[in-house]
């Protein structure tokens, strides 16, 4: 009976579906976490009669076959990338991105990754870093003598430091942005790293045309919409149950055909 492995497709799929919803949620606060969708694909179908073929009696052609699906698959889960709500902080160390780029993060291997969440802090060589020490590409390491930093909307750096009255330069953010920000690798940690699907990354300065600008004192939320997460969560709930119904419905035809022999 077909029904059973098809309604268990359709069980799988809600259960990833809820994942997905779930994760969503969990992740409701994070800075700059980009909302995740899952997205499903019948899976191929049992052809019992062709359509267009021709009928053996009168050789007329069938308007209409009988092709029976056998369930549902995991298409993709879909990042979707729209900018998150700019939240004021008043720390001279946090970065929001407007617009479209990623900071660029040196790993502990010297590779590169990127992130919107621009939570920064200084480590104790004055150098720039994410709250897991990680150093972030452009910025010179800040004075001890230090005052205030200053970041504009360009990305250039500027430092006030004791017994002078002119800021001085202390290295300049470059944005960096993608053709396809999907196709980025999630590494955890509010980090992503290239791929084949990603395309190679396009630098350039903060304001420029294809980039955002840069606001010192900002974080970018989370652009998790929690009302549609919780629809989409009851109506992932219900298909899940009317699955299970089916199910159902198979045993109790199953056992139906059993006691009639």
């Amino acid at each position: 009976m077909r029904s059973l492995s098809i309604a268990a497709t359709g069980m799988l799929a809600q259960q990833l579906n809820v994942e997905v919803i779930s994760n969503n949620i969990a992740n409701m606060n994070t800075t700059a976490y980009k909302r995740q969708r899952a997205e499903f694909q019948d899976l191929l179908y049992q052809t019992e009669r062709r359509v267009g073929s021709q009928a053996a009696d009168n050789n007329a052609i069938v308007p209409a076959g009988v092709e029976l699906g056998l369930g549902v698959k995991t298409a993709a889960v879909y990042r979707i990338t729209e900018q998150g709500n700019l939240t004021t902080t008043g720390n001279q160390l946090d970065l929001a991105v407007q617009g479209k780029g990623y900071f660029q993060v040196t790993l502990p291997d010297n590779t590169i990754a990127y992130t919107r969440a621009g939570s920064f802090q200084l480590d104790q060589n004055g150098n720039i870093v994410t709250a897991d020490g990680l150093k972030i590409t452009g910025a010179n390491a800040i004075p001890s003598n230090a005052t205030s930093i200053t970041i504009n909307q360009s990305g250039q750096i500027f430092v006030s430091q004791q017994g002078q009255t002119q800021l001085a330069a202390a290295g300049q953010f470059q944005l960096v942005s993608f053709i396809n920000d999907t196709g980025l690798q999630p590494l955890g940690n509010n980090m992503f790293v290239q791929t084949q699907a990603s395309g190679n990354p396009t630098i350039g300065t903060a304001g420029n045309q294809g980039f955002g600008t840069i606001l010192q004192g900002f974080l970018e939320s989370s652009n998790v919409n929690t009302v549609q997460e919780i629809t989409d969560l009851i109506s992932a709930q219900r298909a899940y149950e009317m699955n299970s119904k089916v199910i159902q419905a198979s045993d109790e035809m199953l056992q139906t055909l059993n006691n009639t022999h």
